[in-house]
């Protein structure tokens, strides 16, 4: 049976109409095409006019298409009115006209981070009635924090600002009293301007904040003008280095959600009351660089904190006695210890053997006396120790040798730990916020050290620096010191070393910071690798070695007396560390206070 024919009108008929169909629904339940308002693409525009630079923008950013769909950056609602802004890291240079940002009436986030916009910030901005997150920081902006003008007092609706982020700008002048109007924000940055004054007592207004960073300003006053016990929610409290001063006020005490604490490089003084304990969750703790006194007390201070793992006091208690009562036990927590430029006198306590978490312990710069205790191979977790410029004395205990962490492969593996603040090296311009960044150290330098340096140091296979200068260390260099393949510094001046350099240094290929002057070592110098980078101060101070930065070998007449060490030598040995110091400080750039310097905390 053959099969009917269709005929070719029919089928192209049928085929039509469905495909009719098939567009009308389409059509129908199509969304209609949102288009940017009128009003926010002007805004846009002029704000685009207002820019000396662009990085680009305008390319995007053409009158001739929606600003809604093509415009980088711009995020509209359902509407089509302008709701977000984000313009971070584009190199934009000019500035914020009040007539462009600020006639977006829906926007909700601003973000024009990391670029060089100059110029006051728009206080119609910052008290904008829909703004929740306003982020200018890293700019040029001057001027001062904008007051909430006249016209806008008496507002019916709260203001919905959250997060003010005008970091590192150049702003100066007060925080304006009308600050306490954005009663819903959470996080104030104003750090790294040149702002200064009291802090206003409207502050305490904004009960739902949780951060408050004001560092690297010159703000002034007591910090008493603040009642800090109606900020329930705040969790972080940076003030570093400004001018604050009086004594801690009780209502911090009161902040029972704070997590993290910095009062460094301040006026502050007083003694840490024993209601820091009850801040239950406390876990950071910076208050180095004041004028506190009582460091027992202090220390005995925190035998609540449970959730202590950082702790930095150093620069403050100047000349006190290093407490050596056995019942401090209340720090098992911490991780991070600095009691550094004190001038504290006393042995190193036996309580600290006690911290078995520890993995940085910085007791630089004060006057200890004494052996270094055998107890240090205890801390499993140690991989920083510095106890340089003290008076330590006696021999360089094996147990030093025996900290497993400087034994590990790969130290780093086993420190993921962040900071609840970010920690300075050296400058304020750089900084920290993981452990992991903090080099394997062992800093022995200007002591009064004797004896040799141990033949199995090179077991310390994480050391990445290693200080031993200004001591009275005898004997050779080992040659198992060149096992320490991570090794980026490595000073043994100022010493009594004798013998040769030994030929496999030259294998230390990340070696930056070298320096054994000032010993009576003798022979060639190692040539090739890292050895060929180093000047001839490296090596100065040992009549004995010869090579292509000193006197050629052959023309060095050797003698074979080894120098004995008399009391003038010793004398002569301090005062060359004394200075040496000094000239540290006065450039602020030495490598055995490479990480926890001046402003760590």
């Amino acid at each position: 049976m053959n099969n009917p024919t269709i005929p070719h009108s029919s089928y192209s008929n049928r085929s039509s109409s469905s495909l009719i169909q098939i567009l009308l629904m389409m059509i129908l339940f199509a969304s209609p095409a949102i288009s940017c308002t009128e009003e926010d693409r002007s805004s846009l525009l002029r704000f685009l006019a207002g820019l000396s630079h662009d990085g680009g923008l305008a390319a995007s950013w053409r009158p001739d298409v929606d600003c809604c769909h093509a415009w980088e950056g711009v995020v509209c609602d359902d509407e089509g009115t302008v709701t977000e802004v984000s313009l971070q890291s584009r190199g934009l240079h000019g500035s914020i006209s009040l007539s462009s940002l600020a006639g977006l009436t829906s926007l909700t986030r601003l973000n024009l981070s990391h670029n060089a916009l100059s110029g006051s910030l728009p206080p119609e901005l910052m008290y904008s009635a829909s703004l929740v997150v306003l982020d200018v920081s890293f700019n040029s902006l001057d001027g001062v924090l904008p007051p909430l003008p006249m016209l806008m007092t008496g507002l019916k609706h709260p203001l919905q600002l959250q997060v003010l982020n005008i970091s590192t700008n150049n702003l100066h002048g007060e925080i304006p009293e009308s600050i306490g109007q954005l009663k819903k924000l959470e996080v104030i940055r104003l750090s790294n301007n040149n702002m200064s004054g009291n802090l206003p007592s409207s502050l305490g207004n904004c009960t739902r904040l949780t951060t408050i960073d004001l560092k690297m300003n010159s703000f002034s006053g007591d910090l008493g003008s603040v009642d800090f016990s109606s900020l329930h929610n705040l969790r972080a409290l940076d003030l570093l280095h400004n001018d604050f001063s009086g004594v801690i006020p009780e209502s911090i005490y009161s902040c029972n959600n704070l997590t993290a604490l910095r009062l460094s490089s301040n006026q502050i003084h007083g003694e840490i009351s024993s209601k820091i304990g009850d801040l239950k969750y406390l876990s950071f703790l910076s208050i180095t660089e004041n004028s506190f006194s009582d460091i027992a007390k202090t220390l005995h201070a925190f035998k609540s904190s449970r959730n202590l793992t950082t702790l930095f006091i150093g620069e403050n208690f100047w000349g006190e006695v290093i407490p050596q009562d056995e019942t401090i036990e209340s720090l098992e927590s911490i991780r991070h210890l600095s009691i550094y430029r004190c001038s504290l006198i006393g042995n190193i306590p036996l309580w600290l053997s006690k911290l078995k978490n520890l993995e940085v312990l910085d007791l630089s710069n004060n006057q200890l006396t004494g052996p270094m205790p055998s107890w240090l191979n205890s801390f499993n977790n140690l991989f920083y120790l510095d106890v340089s410029n003290n008076s330590l004395t006696g021999q360089i205990p094996a147990t030093l040798i025996e900290i497993p962490m400087l034994k590990s492969d790969d130290y780093k593996a086993h420190r993921t730990i962040l900071f609840d603040l970010p920690v300075y090296v050296t400058t304020l311009s750089r900084q920290y916020r993981a452990v992991t960044s903090f080099p394997a150290l062992l800093n022995l330098s200007a002591n009064s050290f004797t004896s040799v340096i141990p033949p199995k140091i090179g077991e310390l296979k994480a050391l990445t620096h290693l200080d031993f200068s200004s001591n009275q260390l005898q004997g050779e260099i080992p040659p198992s010191i060149c096992n320490l393949t991570n090794l980026q510094v490595l000073d043994l001046s100022r010493n009594y070393l004798t013998g040769p350099i030994p030929e496999a240094l030259n294998k230390l290929n990340f070696l930056s910071k070298f320096n054994i002057s000032d010993n009576d070592l003798e022979g060639p110098i190692p040539t090739g690798g890292q050895m060929n980078t180093f000047s001839s101060s490296s090596f100065a101070g040992n009549p004995k070695l010869c090579g292509s930065m000193l006197a050629p070998c052959g023309s060095v007449e050797v003698a074979h007396t080894i120098p004995t060490i008399s009391e003038d030598q010793q004398c002569s040995s301090k005062t060359i560390s004394a200075i040496a110091f000094g000239v540290f400080f006065g450039i602020g750039v030495l490598y055995d206070q490479l990480v926890l310097s001046r402003y760590y905390g």
